[in-house]
């Protein structure tokens, strides 16, 4: 049996439109002509031409992230103070690794257009139609097709949203992490809010982050490459980086598959 590793995730990169402006990366790159020089600091006495390998220190990089730059894990703490009815949310850091490792499922929502609000009834007729049923533990991936505009101001209007309908009927089942490949679990921020606008009804804004209220859960965003994907039978790992009493952190999502 051969195994794959599937990598899903995007890369953090510097400058790109793809993020709201207070979001958006900065990289600052440290080549080894500048890198030889910093050494010198650590080295006193050195002289880079005569000491180092080709006079060329360490390469490094400082970075200006915020934690939901990139493919990031939301914990609880992101959507509200409290999660399951009253008890204090929990932090990245306070993450349970077991939710962050299980069976994976795919549900392919990129027929539905842009904005789209994905009702419990559209998830019960994809997992049908996949003759599948979920389980405690799974963690459900939705395809929007929205990776596709990645690296583009595009990106931040593209891809169905959950609603918290939806949201909460997926949890019900005993799933804890789920992941978009979207810039948000819920709809895209500015058709919320044109619709909210035209509407007054408060119940559309951040509804699928607000779900977790109820029960709690953690949601990767930004996810990609899921049409690589077999629509269950991988396994889906997404530990996130232990950044202290933090509402997200960064992801390496990656899948194995196993191919008969």
């Amino acid at each position: 049996m051969a195994r794959r590793l599937i990598d899903l995730s995007i890369a953090i990169e510097d400058g790109l439109p793809s993020d709201p402006p207070v979001m958006i990366p900065r990289v600052m790159y440290m080549g080894h002509e500048a890198g030889a020089q910093s050494m010198k600091e650590f080295f006193p006495g050195m002289d880079p031409e005569k000491d180092l390998p080709g006079g060329l220190g360490w390469a490094m990089e400082i970075c200006t992230v915020a934690t939901h730059a990139g493919t990031h894990l939301d914990a609880p703490w992101h959507y509200h103070p409290t999660m399951d009815g009253g008890k204090p949310a929990l932090t990245i850091d306070e993450v349970p690794l077991e939710w962050c490792m299980g069976p994976g499922v795919v549900l392919d929502f990129r027929h539905f257009p842009d904005g789209y609000r994905v009702m419990a009834a559209d998830v019960e007729e994809a997992l049908a139609k996949m003759g599948y049923r979920l389980q405690e533990g799974d963690i459900v991936l939705i395809m929007t097709g929205a990776d596709k505009y990645w690296g583009s101001e595009e990106y931040l209007v593209k891809g169905c949203g959950m609603s918290r309908e939806a949201t909460l009927w997926i949890l019900d089942h005993g799933v804890k992490v789920t992941g978009t490949d979207a810039w948000s679990w819920d709809r895209p921020l500015p058709l919320i809010a044109e619709d909210f606008k035209e509407c007054g009804d408060s119940s559309l804004i951040w509804e699928g982050h607000f779900a977790s209220i109820e029960k709690g859960y953690c949601h990767i965003e930004k996810l990609t490459n899921l049409d690589k994907l077999p629509p269950h039978g991988f396994t889906f790992f997404c530990f996130p980086v232990k950044i202290r009493k933090a509402s997200a952190a960064w992801v390496r999502a990656v899948a194995l598959v196993e191919d008969d």
